[in-house]
C-alpha cells in the first residue's frame, strides 16, 4: 500500500472510530464482541482502502461494513449456539442419568479438563466437530500418520484419566462411576 493509502486509511479510522465503536456497541451483547466488530470492520477498511469513498460517505461505507461483520457475527454466535444446544442434548442422551445409573458428567469434564490443550483439541474435533484424520490434519498442518498417532495417544491418555477417575466403560459405551451399576 503506497503512503496516500495509509494516510487516507489512518484519517477515515480518527475520524470514524468513535462512531463505528458506538454502532458496535449498541448492537453486540458485550463489549468484547463489539471489539471484535470494530476490528472486522477496520481490518476490511484497511484491505480495501481503496474502495473507501470521499469525505462522510466513508463513514457511511463503515456503517455498511460494521453491519455485515455484525450480521456474521450474530450468525457465527447463532451457530455456536445451536451446536452448544446439540452436543449438551447428545450428552445427556449418551451420558445423563436413567434410572438404574448416576453418572458424575463433572468427574468427566474435570478429566478432559485436565488433559493438555492439543489433546482436548484433537479429542474436542473427533468428538464434537466430527472431523476424520484426513480433515483434522488438514486443519492442523499435521500428517494424517502424525494425526493417527496423536490421536491414539490422546485417546489412552484419556481413558487412563478416567480410569485413575475411577470412571469406566461399561458393555453399553456408557461411562459409570466404578462400583455403580446400572
Amino acid at each position: 500500500m503506497d503512503d496516500d493509502g495509509v494516510a487516507r486509511f489512518e484519517a477515515v479510522y480518527r475520524e470514524t472510530y468513535d462512531q463505528i465503536a458506538a454502532y458496535a456497541a449498541r448492537r453486540c451483547d458485550s463489549p468484547q464482541d463489539a471489539a471484535d466488530v470494530v476490528a472486522e470492520t477496520f481490518t476490511i477498511a484497511w484491505r480495501r482502502v481503496a474502495d473507501l469513498p470521499p469525505g462522510q460517505e466513508a463513514r457511511l461505507w463503515l456503517y455498511g461494513v460494521a453491519r455485515k461483520v455484525l450480521a456474521d457475527h450474530r450468525r457465527s454466535t447463532a451457530r455456536q449456539r445451536l451446536r452448544s444446544v446439540e452436543l449438551d442434548a447428545e450428552i445427556a442422551d449418551l451420558y445423563g442419568d436413567s434410572p438404574g445409573s448416576s453418572v458424575e458428567l463433572s468427574v468427566i469434564g474435570a478429566v478432559f479438563r485436565s488433559l493438555s490443550d492439543d489433546d482436548r483439541e484433537l479429542l474436542s474435533l473427533v468428538a464434537w466437530e466430527g472431523l476424520g484424520r484426513e480433515e483434522i490434519a488438514t486443519t492442523l498442518g499435521l500428517s494424517r500418520n502424525a494425526v493417527r498417532i496423536r490421536l491414539y495417544r490422546a485417546r489412552r491418555r484419556f481413558s487412563r484419566a478416567l480410569d485413575e477417575a475411577s470412571v469406566r466403560f461399561t458393555s453399553e459405551s456408557r461411562m459409570i462411576p466404578a462400583g455403580r451399576s446400572l
